[in-house]
């Protein structure tokens, strides 16, 4: 694979670019609600309960709890781990709503390969529709990148029908030139790999910033250099490969950067939750507290969004 050199400057003004437009407020009430769709609504915490587990679920079914005309949209998913998929699976129900799960030892991925594709097997078998994988960061590190695509290709095969998100912890990669080598690693190892007769179908797989857990996550100018590797491969293949920004999108304006960034990018063919999520367990307030706005013409008290 020939590495592409990014050129950061370049990057970083490109980037700037998107914060930049001006959007109307018809425009940035359909952002709104496209951007709650997109939401993998996540708890990752240690102290994690089935309880909490499941006012995340209801929170993801009802965003708000007062009526809105068209009615809101249902967040993407529920992010958790492996231990409460049966537990969101089961407050669920057959809601459309999809269950996400991080696996491959997250957020570290230091334990044997083994371990972690059991987990992931273990995540599948418990109701997962996604699987969250974290990539062996110390072998891309130490360059041995036929490493880190021979363990993305066993996760990807862990997953069976479950699809496949590979978070590339952004923030321990140092450059962009690394972070677009990583892209198109990963990238390259998912859907060159024999898994089926009929290919890779679009977004069933998606590259990830980052775990949440490590600052600095989705930047915008790291966002970018990712959105280009899946526009080339695109470009080259006719393959349409997902984006999951994850760790410090919290605002609903920088939602709305994000989305200029990938229409422009990308086109609006990737506006969907089928190809674009954001990782984010605080966003689904401002973007709550935003409608709220735009309905009543002011801000509302705090108790008008659940997670407020």
């Amino acid at each position: 694979m020939r590495h592409r050199t990014v050129d950061p400057v370049m990057a970083q003004r490109r980037a700037a670019e998107f914060t930049t437009r001006s959007i109307k407020r018809e425009a940035k009430a359909e952002a709104l609600r496209l951007a709650m769709s997109m939401v993998d609504l996540t708890t990752l915490e240690g102290a994690d309960t089935p309880e909490k587990v499941r006012s995340l679920c209801d929170r993801a079914t009802r965003p708000l709890p007062t009526g809105f005309e068209p009615p809101l949209p249902r967040v993407a998913a529920v992010c958790v781990y492996p231990s409460m998929v049966s537990t969101a699976k089961n407050r669920l129900g057959d809601s459309d709503i999809k269950i996400a799960s991080v696996a491959t030892a997250f957020p570290s991925g230091q334990a044997p390969l083994e371990t972690r594709l059991a987990e992931v097997r273990a995540a599948v078998e418990a109701g997962a529709d996604e699987i969250d994988m974290v990539i062996n960061r110390g072998a891309f590190l130490a360059g041995r990148y036929d490493e880190v695509q021979a363990e993305i290709v066993a996760v990807k095969q862990a997953c069976g029908p479950a699809h496949l998100k590979i978070i590339l912890e952004t923030g321990e990669l140092g450059t962009l030139d690394q972070v677009r080598l990583a892209s198109d690693l990963a990238i390259e190892a998912a859907v060159t790999a024999p898994f089926s007769d009929s290919g890779i179908a679009d977004g069933e797989i998606f590259i990830k910033t980052s775990t949440g857990k490590i600052s600095p996550a989705a930047t915008m100018p790291v966002v970018l250099v990712m959105l280009e590797a899946i526009r080339d491969h695109f470009d080259a293949t006719g393959v349409r490969i997902g984006m999951k920004p994850a760790g410090g999108i919290r605002a609903a304006k920088a939602a709305i950067h994000h989305l200029v960034m990938v229409r422009e990018t990308l086109g609006s063919a990737w506006l969907t939750p089928g190809l674009y999520r954001f990782g984010a367990s605080s966003l689904l307030d401002d973007l709550g507290r935003q409608l709220l706005r735009q309905r009543a013409g002011r801000y509302t008290g705090s108790g008008d969004v659940p997670g407020a």
